[in-house]
């Protein structure tokens, strides 16, 4: 089969890329990464933004984008926007606790999803959540509020699981990825060693049975690699992170 391609999601570097973003995408390029993930534009419009990935043969593997963007008045621009970037995952990263705290609030705000992922898809978009610790852990009747958003949307919609996030939550490493079998097109890939900001591969997370999760029927299309913890060294690590995905034969 072939080879799943390797984003960086961005917020790992955003201090960098707050003082230089250009330059940050260069030098993810000269890494090996072959997309990157927003979460962000740090002030340059999706034109420029698009111009400087062709240039570097980098490819918008999709978004961070706050569900308000997500609105009936915002929609139209936020679509606008992932066309010019070329990408096509918007995966919406957060909501408030209060609407997934109680499986009421997560069945609700399923509903509300699938009515964003109708309307996303007419445009050719694909939309999606991305998890979270508190998403894991059990609710009132014992499923979880990851568990409800997925029986709560149309199969077409993107659970992006966080292989560090899952298991801070006290998922299993890859339970997730198995009951979401097609619906994993993008996947975080994130260190977790006690806490999070640890090195992939240097780490407490079975890399091999993520893997195999994810390529033997998980449908996953695209890995993104996340550092949780900026620094002043944040593309020192994220460069490690990918030399060892490498040597795992990623």
């Amino acid at each position: 089969m072939n080879k799943i391609p390797i984003a960086l999601q961005l917020y790992s570097v955003r201090n960098d890329a707050q003082q230089d973003l250009f330059g940050v995408l260069k030098k993810v390029a000269d890494m090996g990464y072959e997309g990157v993930e927003f979460a962000g534009y740090y002030g340059h419009n999706a034109t420029d933004i698009r111009k400087a990935l062709d240039d570097l043969g980098l490819k918008a593997e999709g978004t961070h984008t706050p569900i308000d963007a997500l609105s009936d008045e915002k929609i139209e621009a936020t679509v606008e926007l992932h066309k010019t970037l070329g990408a096509e995952f918007c995966i919406v990263p957060w909501i408030p606790e209060s609407m997934r705290n109680t499986p009421e609030a997560a069945k609700s705000t399923g509903e509300k999803m699938s009515v964003i992922c109708a309307k996303l898809k007419t445009f050719g978009l694909k939309t999606g959540f991305h998890a979270h610790e508190g998403d894991m852990k059990p609710l009132e009747g014992g499923k979880s509020a990851w568990t409800l958003l997925a029986e709560n949307t149309p199969a077409e919609f993107i659970m992006q699981y966080d292989t560090a996030n899952g298991m801070a939550g006290g998922a299993d490493a890859v339970e997730p990825i198995v009951l979401n079998k097609g619906r994993n097109l993008s996947v975080h890939l994130k260190g977790y060693k006690g806490g999070y900001g640890g090195i992939i591969g240097e780490d407490d997370i079975p890399w091999d049975k993520v893997f195999d999760a994810c390529e033997n029927g998980g449908g996953v299309q695209w890995y993104v690699v996340e550092h949780e913890v900026e620094s002043d060294v944040a593309l020192d690590a994220v460069k490690k992170c990918l030399i060892n995905l490498r040597k795992m034969g990623k």
